[in-house]
């Protein structure tokens, strides 16, 4: 039972939860122990807040996800965990991250309030609502970001960077809805996710140019706009690898038809994963060799 547990928590999507670290990287506290140590503890507690309410999504969504080609194999889906332990499991893991953001600081439990509130607003509701249910996606990754910025001093962190984060974070949303309409016959769209029937493949398409083109062009304002930045503007080097990143995920949605589970590319791709740790290498040097 401990290992259909583990796997309705969904570690794999914890990769999420990495944009806590936004804070403390782009505020250039990352070599700050006690900061560090914050921040680190913040994302183990928002790994099992998240794990929480992936449990209480399945127990929701287990007729639905039964109608799925790929969701049906999920231990909730297919009977290997019963329903009152993945409950259980699911209380344990929210009184504990709970308890733990209140001993980091008040502010962080809001946010993690706001967070559990939301996702149970969008696993009863929202998610039925096409265009809504994306930005309700892109909120909570928002909201992770303030979760990074709400456990230590920030003096840096720009505002841009939640733009970025929210056009980013729709960007993925939609990628994920396009490849929901590809895998599932027509017949099954709305048997599995009722807010499909709201949306089209060229509808999608479009929105996904619309935010694609808008986060490239966030992203570079903040480069030379944003303050505190080094004054010879080498945060601009940074842009091309942005700009290859959204191609390339993309290309992946669009001609490999990917993009259903956007961490499990991010755990795959050997391109994007090249593209990020490029660009996360270029940060580190910018911000604290130079």
């Amino acid at each position: 039972m401990l290992k259909y547990i583990f796997k309705a928590m969904r570690p794999r999507q914890w990769t999420k939860n990495g944009f806590i670290f936004a804070a403390i990287v782009f505020d250039r506290k990352l070599l700050d122990l006690v900061s560090f140590e914050r921040t680190l503890v913040t994302f183990i507690l928002f790994c099992l807040l998240s794990s929480s309410v992936y449990l209480i999504n399945d127990i929701m969504d287990v007729e639905a996800d039964r109608n799925h080609p790929i969701k049906k194999n999920r231990p909730i889906a297919s009977g290997k965990l019963s329903v009152r332990l993945a409950i259980i499991a699911g209380i344990i893991l929210l009184l504990i991250s709970l308890t733990g953001a209140y001993f980091l600081s008040i502010g962080l439990t809001i946010i993690f309030a706001i967070y559990f509130l939301l996702n149970l607003a969008y696993s009863k509701w929202l998610k039925h609502f096409p265009i809504i249910d994306v930005l309700v996606i892109a909120a909570c990754f928002v909201l992770r970001v303030a979760a990074g910025v709400s456990v230590i001093d920030v003096q840096r962190f720009s505002p841009w960077l939640y733009v970025v984060t929210t056009l980013l974070a729709l960007y993925l949303g939609f990628g994920k809805r396009r490849a929901e309409m590809v895998v599932l016959v027509p017949e099954n769209t709305q048997s599995h996710r009722k807010v499909l029937s709201g949306y089209s493949i060229d509808l999608i398409d479009q929105l996904i140019t619309i935010v694609s083109s808008t986060t490239i062009i966030a992203y570079s304002l903040y480069t030379f706009s944003a303050p505190n930045l080094p004054a010879n503007h080498a945060m601009m080097l940074t842009i091309p690898f942005v700009i290859y990143g959204v191609f390339r995920y993309l290309s992946l949605i669009q001609i490999k038809k990917a993009g259903g589970e956007p961490e499990e590319l991010l755990l795959k791709d050997r391109p994007l994963q090249i593209t990020i740790l490029l660009w996360a290498i270029s940060i580190v040097i910018i911000f604290y060799l130079f």
